[in-house]
């Protein structure tokens, strides 16, 4: 069995109105051999993918695959499969496929739908190579495999900003195209063409983004129109960071002065110890830094978009529970199982990682990564509630009030960004902001 060419069908096409990789597969010595004809082939293929049972091919319900394997079906129809399933697996559920027999005698062509290319291509291979192990009982590796794919997709795949964007504009039925590799899109043609890099429009500043990057530069606009900022001033040494502190008032924050995603940012610091670790692990980020008062309350995002609110989210920093059984460590590690967790961006949600940021924070609760938290213990890995550095969210859009949703426009409309994440800490979000700061 050979694949003999793979069309890549990227528009609406004789199969589907959505892209597909069209692969012309020769079952050579296979052609006369369905799957139930193999010893143990059946076996092996679902037991390396038994997530395959929520297929449902022709029989329409679940479990209509195996049911096909049981009763003898060919290695294109199999191979359509197990792409497929591959490609869910790396986090690109897909579900159309189609194998059918050309005029040649043994020659099929195999329609696979797909979302990303790159990663199909990858995946038919794959599914290639488990089909062969499957049928000559030799060892495959699928979870390291399927770790693999999953990793490659984390490369190739629109993060998830510009998917959200990109499966916004298809709902409306607004032609889209990928212009690189990276998350540069055009969203419609011609004169009506606009295009966007993850949460970046072609109408964005670069000056109003280079503000945004500087935090006292920001935060000095913030206040000249009158929007409640935390007091606050670069430093340039350890020492310098405590003297800063002393005149501010325990407990501080420690941030980069330039930087974004939450890395090197360390809250509610309340002693010259942990202002210290702070200042020095925020300066593996960044050479300025800077150290501002911590305002008690809960972190929320605002999504300003065009000077309108268009969405908050109370963000939690990243934590675990205990179960009296596992470390901190071990318990971080069942939380990064979640697939949606990936290290870097790609995904909704972002690895928990322990770090020097993170050692300290746990410290302060008089544990390490090797401590047993009782039952129903919740122990922060950060303070920060970054999604980056592995917080959560929850919407909040419909409780925000009137107030918050003026300084978050102003905040977005003085920097000068088309699209603004504005972050605000407030005790109350559904009431006026009364002197919390931002």
């Amino acid at each position: 069995m050979k694949i003999l060419k793979v069309n890549k069908l990227r528009g609406p096409n004789i199969w589907a109105n959505y892209p597909v990789l069209e692969a012309w597969v020769d079952l050579e010595e296979m052609k006369d051999t369905s799957s139930e004809m193999i010893p143990g082939f059946n076996e092996r293929l679902m037991g390396w993918l038994p997530t395959m049972v929520e297929h449902r091919c022709s029989i329409g319900e679940r479990g209509g695959f195996f049911v096909r394997l049981r009763r003898g079906t060919y290695m294109a129809h199999i191979l359509e499969h197990v792409t497929l399933e591959l490609q869910s697996l790396a986090g690109t559920p897909v579900g159309f496929g189609r194998a059918r027999e050309t005029n040649t005698d043994g020659i099929y062509k195999v329609a696979i739908a797909y979302k990303e290319e790159k990663l199909a291509l990858a995946c038919l291979d794959r599914a290639f190579e488990l089909i062969q192990a499957a049928i000559n009982d030799t060892p495959y590796d699928v979870a390291k495999v399927t770790a693999e794919l999953r990793e490659f997709a984390y490369d190739v795949c629109l993060g998830p900003s510009t998917r959200s964007i990109v499966d916004a504009a298809k709902a409306k039925s607004i032609p889209w195209r990928r212009l690189n590799e990276g998350s540069l899109v055009q969203l419609g043609y011609g004169i009506h063409q606009r295009r966007i890099c993850t949460a970046e429009t072609d109408s964005t500043s670069a000056i109003a983004e280079s503000i945004a990057q500087d935090k006292e530069l920001t935060r000095s606009l913030l206040r000249s129109i009158g929007i409640p900022t935390p007091e606050g001033r670069a430093v340039e040494s350890a020492e310098d960071a405590w003297e800063a502190a002393e005149d501010i008032g325990l407990p501080v924050v420690v941030k980069p002065q330039y930087g974004n995603h939450g890395r090197g940012v360390a809250t509610n610091l309340q002693s010259q110890e942990q202002v210290i670790a702070a200042y020095n692990a925020a300066r593996e980020e960044g050479r300025s830094i800077v150290v501002e008062r911590h305002a008690p309350g809960d972190d929320y995002r605002m999504l300003v978009v065009g000077g309108k609110l268009v969405a908050a989210a109370r963000r939690e920093p990243a934590h675990v529970i205990g179960d009296g059984q596992s470390t901190v460590q071990k318990l971080i590690d069942k939380v990064n199982e979640d697939p949606r967790r990936s290290d870097g961006h790609s995904t909704s949600l972002s690895l928990i990682k322990i770090d020097a940021v993170a050692l300290g924070v746990l410290l302060a609760q008089g544990m390490t990564p090797d401590t047993i938290p009782p039952v129903g213990k919740k122990v922060l890995i950060r303070r920060n509630a970054n999604l980056s550095t592995g917080g959560t969210a929850a919407d909040v859009t419909d409780e925000v009030h009137p107030d918050v949703a003026r300084h978050a426009i102003e905040a977005a409309r003085v920097v000068g960004l088309d699209i603004a994440g504005v972050d605000i800490v407030a005790q109350d979000i559904s009431q006026p902001l009364q002197g919390n700061e931002e």
